[in-house]
């Protein structure tokens, strides 16, 4: 049976796990780390890093590093979410080919789905190392909130990696899944999930057969502990200007070296009251002296500063309850997922919209990851331990624009999917042979106050009088949530349909041509990881022979056996540092075993003389 995978693919960090033996486990990377930064870098010398490499180098490399790429999948280029993007982050953010934002580093456009393929590689690699075979099937998370747009672009990414998506699963369902995975009980739950760029609250009812239903889910994609960051930014960048006229948001390489410190100073605060934050050399001034930046910042203004933030998250769960025909004694537990939720002021909030303590038993980093594995195993797997029903609902309400700029609504928001539904609309004018059907996404009354998913055009209509012709619309939304429409004539079947991509999103050459790219760089990337153990392991071989040689040349030295003996040694020694010279990694890895033998043989002959 194929292994399938769950990633959290998240802004700040990613994660990977498998269900083992009916348990699931988060896998660690080859540093020992259960999560991996998400974050992209394209160095001088075109040389891409992924992970923990590509955040040690982000300070001098600011403008050529990407993180929270996530926060842009998925969106136009014009919209308020990407303008915000292009004037905090340091790297540069550019128009693409649809209308799409993209991101250049070096002297290459990457699109959003590409750079998040990158990290969704990553997390493939590290499952592979760790379960020693090739892994295809993968199910990601994604906010429950994303739209139609931000899926597909998400499902483009795995493609991208060289991995079947089988499911898209919502992050705070994933967390529900993992906290009541195999406890049989009876509950519902609010997973509150504050992460590194998006927000989500789900209520859920979970039943001792196995059955997660969600009941009603909101968040916001731009609301996260990048916000928490760029409040002590602000900060720090405002008092530098007060102190030295000088605005820090100029300096690429400063910005980063702000970054790094304002997410610093945030963790630092959850444990402790106050913080100093010291950025010696930050920049030089226009005398060309080398100014400082050292602040203390308290736990009490950070809660000042990022206030609204927190309320904002308390305003949506209000939202979700009533949209849930819930009160708040009625949300048995309260289960709280992703990083932001250490902050105790976000707990405290909670706490006190909910009138409960939030439990303890999850892991915030590591409960989407585990749980969109066990949706995964449950999916190829028959057995009674993972025999378990998810019932999931669309975040935001689908439907057509109709005559006089009106949203005509089809599916309602937090409708239980997979789902479809038909209405029958007619003609507007005389003879009037197309009709062309607008996708819309949104909570609007107003047709341009929502979000456009997708058109097309329903042709050969018979000419008739207006409203005579009859054509029915139908929205299905399969389990991944996403959609697809099709418009008939009633009267002579012709018929036309999409599958909604976003407007925005890549075409299939596209991403053929990605995934051919994608594949290069893991054939060379695992190549390199190869010869590089096979060189470490025969520079360690060596060192041991060299340490060796001067005691079995003081044993055997009297002898002509002995005399060739140290001979051949020497030769094998040379043979291998030749190899390594002219990085041969398949003349080195022959070269290995006779490695082995003369090391072998050198302890024999200390090992007798002693």
């Amino acid at each position: 049976m194929d292994k399938v995978i769950g990633i959290d693919l998240g802004t700040f960090n990613s994660c990977v796990s498998v269900v083992e033996g009916g348990t699931p486990v988060v896998i660690a990377n080859r540093g020992g780390y259960k999560v991996t930064p998400s974050m992209v870098a394209v160095t001088e010398a075109g040389k891409r890093l992924v992970g923990h490499i590509a955040k040690r180098q982000a300070v001098t490399n600011a403008e050529n590093t990407v993180y929270a790429a996530k926060r842009l999948i998925g969106r136009k280029f014009d919209t308020p979410q990407v303008k915000n993007a292009i004037a905090t982050c340091p790297y540069r953010i550019v128009e693409g080919p649809h209308g799409d934002c993209r991101i250049q580093l070096r002297d290459k456009v990457y699109s959003i789905p590409e750079i998040s393929a990158m990290v969704l590689q990553e997390m493939k690699m590290i499952a592979e190392d760790y379960l020693g075979h090739e892994v295809t099937k993968a199910v990601v998370t994604v906010p429950a909130y994303f739209n139609d747009g931000q899926r597909q672009a998400t499902k483009d990414a795995g493609q991208i990696a060289g991995l079947d998506v089988i499911r898209i699963i919502n992050e705070p369902t994933a967390g529900a899944l993992a906290y009541g995975f195999g406890k049989n009980i009876d509950r519902t739950v609010a997973v509150y999930d504050l992460g590194g760029g998006t927000f989500d609250i789900s209520i859920l009812e979970i039943s001792s057969a196995g059955v997660f239903k969600v009941v009603s889910t909101a968040g916001d994609t731009f609301l996260g502990g990048e916000d928490f960051d760029q409040r002590i930014i602000d900060w720090l960048v405002q008092g530098f200007r007060e102190e030295h006229d000088i605005d820090l948001r100029q300096d690429r390489m400063a910005l980063q070296r702000l970054k790094d410190a304002a997410e610093k100073a945030k963790c630092e605060l959850s444990a402790v009251m106050e913080t100093e934050v010291n950025l010696p050399f930050i920049i030089s001034s226009p005398r060309n002296e080398a100014l400082h930046l050292q602040q203390l910042l308290t736990r009490a203004q950070l809660e000042e500063l990022t206030q609204d933030l927190v309320e904002r998250t308390v305003q949506i769960c209000e939202m979700t309850l009533d949209e849930a025909g819930l009160e708040k004694d009625e949300i048995e537990d309260v289960v709280l997922v992703g990083g932001m939720t250490r902050m105790p002021r976000v707990q405290q909030a909670v706490s006190e919209f909910f009138e409960r303590e939030p439990c303890k038993g999850v892991h915030p980093d590591e409960v989407v990851g585990l749980g969109a594995s066990i949706q995964g195993a449950a999916l190829v797997d028959d057995s009674k331990e993972l025999d378990m029903v998810l019932l999931d609902v669309t975040p935001h309400t689908l439907g057509i624009m109709v005559a006089g700029g009106f949203f005509e609504e089809l599916i309602q928001q937090n409708s239980t999917v997979p789902t479809s539904d038909s209405k029958p609309f007619t003609t507007v004018r005389d003879n009037q042979t197309a009709v062309k059907i607008l996708v819309l996404q949104g909570e609007s009354k107003k047709a341009d106050e929502n979000e456009l998913l997708g058109e097309f055009i329903l042709t050969g209509l018979r000419r008739a009088p207006a409203g005579q012709i009859e054509v029915d619309v139908t929205f299905e939304i399969n389990a991944d949530g996403i959609v697809s429409v099709h418009a008939k004539d009633t009267e002579t079947g012709k018929e036309q349909s999409i599958t909604v991509t976003a407007t925005s999103g890549l075409t299939q050459d596209e991403i053929d041509l990605m995934m051919q790219e994608a594949s290069e760089y893991a054939v060379a990337r695992r190549g390199d990881e190869e010869s590089e153990g096979v060189k470490q392991q025969a520079e360690t071989l060596i060192a041991e022979i060299q340490k060796l040689f001067p005691e079995v040349e003081a044993v055997v030295a009297g002898s002509d056996f002995g005399r060739d003996a140290i001979e051949k040694a020497r030769a094998v020694v040379d043979r291998a540092r030749m190899l390594m010279d002219r990085n041969d990694s398949a003349g080195l890895k022959e070269q290995i075993d006779a490695l082995t033998r003369t090391q072998r043989m050198f302890k024999g002959v200390v090992g007798k003389s002693a």
